[in-house]
């Protein structure tokens, strides 16, 4: 049997059929496509054509400024149908943009200029690619940058350990000592606890201690001692000048009834509450803290931190008085220039340079506060800089604003649960602000030197 007769046979059976599949052969790749419809490529939240296609993980598929118009408005990375949350930054569905304007160029060119022309869509499409860009300055690194950020932080990781030491020193240091007297009455006062308070007075006061020890005085005769008991034998101060500093940190110990602080940590022992608020408000903000001090609290907080911030020129004499230096006085216009220049525009400044006069007393933590301001600093310049790069510093009042109620809402949240906070939490928060704070800004400010926005072009 030839293959003729054989294809005979086959179209025999067919039958009717036969037709019928053979017309159907060739038309069946035309039919197809025109089964292709806009429908197809619709977006589900404008239900048109897919304009730049925006593909998220769940897999649907959004116009890019449906997206970014959702975000801004519900401020959720979230698909809008699905509620699914996305990860990462999304992106242009290449693919199926290219595929999209092949087949429906005439829609896509016409949609594309409406969107140019909607003012609103503009503002939403930047406002959600800024949001992708601090995405991307936060989170995975370039490959280049991989073993820089290795260094830094093993780098943080070191400073964090310092931070423990310092801790663990201060829980194990005399500390405990100096709550004590701060707390007792003068009148219950031992004589080693009298030496203790002499040794505060300052280095001079060296020369008078083996006088308190060899009479064992304690509290009770040391609040009798005057002028005329300490000028002769046995406590012998000849110095007039020392022995008015001895006379004038006496009469303060009778007023308080109590050794009033001399550092950080006997004002902390002292005003627990206060200490926190200070530390916390002047880390948030600086200018409401000082106008606070300025207003509620003017000698005993303010003028002394004036003073420190902003020194005046004493001569030679004054400057050998010690009652001069811890009597404050009114400023005087010049201290008051100085200090309204550095209030209004770098009011960190004035924190780091009341440090620097403590380093004497406070060797590592005046230098974690510093470091703290300058970085702080450094912060509220970046972002400056970025309101001005995006032309919103019109936008600084209400954000200063805002910003004065949160801090007013967050101070009357605390001043109503203070009562019931345990100690051990506002140490926990103490220790943390002033530690542990500098080595997070330092991360904070790594972060805002590398965003696009505030690198100088």
């Amino acid at each position: 049997m030839t293959s003729s007769q054989m294809k005979g046979d086959v179209d025999t059976d067919l039958g009717p059929f036969s037709d019928d599949c053979q017309s159907n052969v060739d038309p069946c790749p035309k039919a197809s496509s025109n089964l292709i419809s806009e429908h197809e490529f619709a977006c589900h939240c404008c239900y048109d054509t897919l304009v730049n296609p925006t593909t998220l993980n769940c897999g649907h598929s959004f116009c890019r400024h449906c997206l970014a118009l959702w975000w801004e408005s519900s401020k959720k990375n979230e698909c809008p149908e699905c509620r699914e949350k996305w990860e990462g930054f999304p992106k242009v569905n290449i693919l199926l943009r290219d595929a999209v304007e092949k087949l429906f160029s005439d829609v896509v060119q016409r949609r594309q200029e409406e969107i140019q022309a909607n003012p609103k869509i503009a503002h939403s499409l930047l406002a959600f690619q800024r949001h992708g860009d601090e995405q991307a300055s936060r989170g995975t690194t370039p490959v280049g940058q991989r073993r820089g950020g290795g260094f830094f932080s093993g780098v943080l990781t070191a400073l964090n350990c310092v931070a423990v030491m310092l801790l663990v020193y201060h829980w194990s240091s005399r500390e405990a000592e100096h709550d004590l007297l701060v707390h007792k009455p003068v009148t219950k006062w031992t004589s080693d606890e009298v030496i203790i308070w002499l040794e505060n007075l300052g280095p001079w006061a060296s020369l008078y201690k083996e006088h308190f020890l060899r009479e064992k005085v304690n509290g009770r005769l040391l609040i009798m001692l005057g002028d005329e008991e300490l000028s002769r034998h046995p406590y012998s101060i000849e110095n007039h000048t020392h022995r008015k500093a001895v006379l004038a940190e006496l009469e303060r110990v009778k007023a308080l009834g109590v050794k009033p602080p001399q550092n950080l940590w006997e004002y902390k022992a002292v005003n627990a509450g206060k200490s926190l608020f200070l530390l916390y408000a002047l880390k948030s903000s600086p200018r409401l803290t000082i106008l606070y001090l300025y207003l509620f609290d003017y000698t005993d907080s303010f003028l002394p931190f004036m003073h420190t911030c902003c020194p005046v020129q004493r001569t030679e004499q004054e400057e050998d008085d010690i009652l001069t230096k811890a009597q404050p006085t009114n400023p005087s216009w010049k201290q008051w220039t100085e200090f309204l220049v550095k209030y209004v525009l770098l009011p960190y400044q004035l924190i780091a340079e009341f440090a620097w006069d403590w380093l004497a007393v406070h060797y590592w933590t005046s230098r974690f506060i510093i470091v703290n301001a300058m970085l702080l600093s450094v912060l509220e310049g970046c972002t400056l800089w970025r309101l001005w790069a995006r032309s919103e510093l019109r936008t600084l009042p209400q954000r200063m604003w805002s910003h004065f109620w949160k801090v007013s809402t967050q101070g009357f949240a605390v001043v109503i649960f203070w009562p019931v906070i345990p100690q051990f939490v506002c140490n926990c928060l103490f220790y943390w602000a002033l530690y542990f704070n500098p080595i997070i800004n330092i991360d904070l400010v790594v972060q805002q030197v590398l965003r696009p926005e505030t690198q100088v072009p």
